[in-house]
């Protein structure tokens, strides 16, 4: 019988410390006390920027730990390090995402000395957390526009390696012929590489002037470049559909927080 329950003790702590590992893996992704996690991922948290983009703050000497000026991307740090930016203190706060239809005028930058609006002022009042646009928009482009302070997850809609989906409607001055529509699937050269969409049509086949154009690109500014290559100029465009996300029932100017069925529809990827 000794021999029995000294089995069971032994297969008790085994499974006890795979218990703990599993909870210290979750506790890596949520840092709370000492627990460390990489610094860039703790200013993600703090709704300041991606990771991608907070490697630059680091490497620019913008992050200061404890004190002490930061350029080591590979530091990790805790909730019980004093972590600042410019010297304001960040602090990692809850997850907050905004979907905003964004009218022409404003600004996607955070911070622009030189822009009359931002696209901050039109949710001002929707959190207390720092939030900040995923990805940009040009002042004359409109729609859908998401803003968060997921670090984790604007990264991952940035990136180009997942090529996110986005659908935009373009009116042009002039029409568009159907030999131009054909050579933006098949793909356009631009300054910085040949860019070509996922599918491109008239939403109304009596107005030619219109065109919808479906791409993965993140390239600056891509779909205006497009057509000014081919010889248009782009007289207003749209974004009406991004990762999965549209302005469906959003006036224009107009912000609500997404549905916790939308955000896990993110977070798990399905949006293309």
């Amino acid at each position: 019988m000794e021999k029995k329950q000294g089995k069971s003790r032994k297969g008790e702590v085994k499974r006890s410390s795979d218990s703990r590992k599993r909870e210290a893996k979750r506790s890596s992704d949520s840092p709370k006390g000492d627990v460390a996690i990489r610094l860039n991922r703790y200013i993600a948290n703090s709704g300041v920027c991606s990771r991608r983009e907070a490697d630059e703050l680091i490497k620019k000497g913008l992050i200061s730990v404890n004190g002490k000026q930061v350029t080591d991307l590979g530091v990790k740090v805790s909730l019980n390090d004093n972590v600042t930016y410019m010297g304001k203190k960040l602090q990692p706060g809850k997850k907050v995402y905004i979907l905003l239809n964004k009218p022409k005028g404003y600004v996607t930058t955070v911070k622009d000395p030189h822009a009359e609006h931002t696209v901050l002022d039109l949710i001002e009042g929707a959190t207390d957390e720092r939030v900040y646009p995923v990805g940009r928009l040009d002042k004359s482009t409109t729609g859908v526009l998401l803003l968060t302070n997921d670090g984790d997850l604007a990264g991952r809609l940035t990136h180009p390696r997942y090529g996110i989906k986005k659908v935009y409607h373009v009116f042009l001055d002039h029409e568009v012929i159907k030999n131009d529509l054909e050579k933006i699937i098949s793909g356009v050269e631009l300054d910085d590489g040949l860019v070509s969409a996922d599918a491109a049509s008239y939403p109304d086949p009596e107005d030619k002037t219109q065109v919808g154009i479906e791409i993965h690109s993140g390239q600056n500014r891509v779909v205006r470049r497009i057509f000014e290559k081919l010889g248009y100029d782009v007289r207003k465009l749209d974004r009406v559909f991004f990762a999965g996300l549209t302005k469906k029932n959003l006036p224009r100017g107009t912000w609500r927080h997404l549905s916790p069925r939308e955000v896990n529809m993110l977070k798990r990827g399905m949006v293309n």
